[in-house]
């Protein structure tokens, strides 16, 4: 589950994170008030208005439509509210979101970091996640902050440092420092950015998250050192433990096939293929997208109805799959082992004859418990299903029905 900038700022501050502090608007009138707000508390005139959707590059990004970036800098309070009125309620195209881009509906007002003073502000790039090819958590940093960081590792990778994280011992004090040191720091700065590391790390573990990432993380003048943006992604399966995290979802911000895969429990992830695909089991799932693409179409999704599918369950993902009209075939694939087959098959049935009219070709393929039952049962139906038993038989039924 991806967090806002705004609420993921408050995650890390609650661990002692040191942060960029800005108050959130959903409209013009209420970004001038944090405005003036901020110069109350800070005693600058200047603040960033920051678009809050799930996506990244939004300081290059636009307002479709329109000049303005997702990103601006305002140098008052009513212009402030002006650029938060070119924002909200418009759409914002980002590398990342795509030509359809997404609907802003807050912005975050946030402090003036880049204050002047003796010393010079520097930026650097910070995430920590899981390195699942050495089963360890892994802090990844690098000097060039504010860059987009895979662009860094193809041109530059000696800049990219990884410090890798034992989980029996958990991060350890001269890790936080030796982070520090690569990163060129010294006296006040150094002692800012190991309380930083430690205090970010604590974060990432405690809230069960997939990711942390802050770029950037910036060291200001007074050598104080902050996180200016961050990019947090929560653990679906941790959510049980947190369920203050879980009430901070914002649905309208996730495609809203998905959203409704997960109130029928099912898992979903939709695809730009041509084949619909419903599986029980996440391996059996791959091996069928492989299947669709070797009989010369494409996967349209990724569909895991679990051990115990029976007819609701099917009937849903019927139901979710043909909202693509990009879907010319849909692929049933299940290994009955917790379920019988010829449950599973006589909810495919059921499911048909409930929705009605399906448009396109339907392929069965059932292997387990009473397969043979299960196939009859389909054959019999006088539907327009077809029934396999083998993967093989499957494949060609896939490349008949496809043309």
């Amino acid at each position: 589950m991806n967090l806002h900038e705004y609420q993921a700022k408050q995650v890390l501050k609650s661990f002692g994170v040191a942060i960029q502090e800005g108050i959130v608007a959903e409209n013009p009138n209420q970004a001038h008030a944090a405005a003036i707000k901020l110069k109350d508390q800070f005693g600058s005139d200047f603040v960033v208005v920051k678009a809050q959707i799930h996506a990244g590059g939004r300081g290059k990004g636009t307002i479709m439509g329109k000049e303005q970036r997702g990103v601006a800098v305002a140098k008052n309070a009513d212009k402030a509210k002006e650029i938060a009125s070119n924002i909200l309620g418009g759409t914002l195209v980002t590398i990342q979101t795509g030509p359809k881009g997404k609907l802003v509906s807050k912005v975050l007002i946030a402090q003036d970091v880049y204050y002047p003073g003796s010393s010079q502000t520097k930026e650097f790039y910070m995430s920590v996640m899981l390195d699942r090819t050495v089963s360890k958590n892994v802090i990844i940093y690098s000097t060039e902050g504010g860059m987009d960081i895979e662009h860094v590792a193809e041109t530059t990778p000696h800049l990219i440092h990884k410090e890798h994280v034992d989980p029996r011992v958990g991060l350890q004090a001269f890790q936080a420092r030796k982070i520090a040191f690569n990163l060129g720091l010294s006296g006040e700065a150094h002692k800012q950015m190991v309380k930083f590391v430690q205090a970010l790390y604590k974060a990432y573990e405690s809230t069960d998250s997939a990711m942390f990432e802050i770029n950037p993380v910036l060291k200001t003048s007074d050598d104080k050192i902050i996180a200016v943006d961050a990019k947090v992604s929560l653990d679906d399966n941790g959510l049980v433990r947190h369920p203050d995290y879980a009430a901070l979802r914002d649905t309208s911000e996730e495609d809203p096939t998905e959203v409704e895969a997960g109130e029928h429990n099912l898992n979903y992830v939709k695809l730009d293929g041509n084949v619909g695909c419903m599986v029980n089991g996440a391996g059996l799932a791959m091996a069928t997208m492989d299947i669709i693409k070797l009989s010369g179409g494409e996967p349209a999704n990724f569909l895991d109805v679990g051990g115990g599918a029976n007819a609701t369950t099917v009937e849903a993902g019927f139901r979710i799959i043909l909202k693509d009209p990009n879907v010319k075939a849909i692929l049933i694939n299940i290994f009955g082992g917790i379920v019988r087959c010829d449950r599973v098959a006589q909810g495919v049935v059921d499911a048909y004859n409930n929705i009605g009219n399906i448009p396109v070709p339907i392929i069965v393929r059932l292997q387990g418990t009473n397969a043979a039952e299960a196939k009859k049962l389909i054959d019999e139906s006088g539907l327009k299903v077809y029934s396999a038993i083998q993967l093989k038989e499957a494949a060609e039924l896939v490349r008949k029905v496809l043309g």
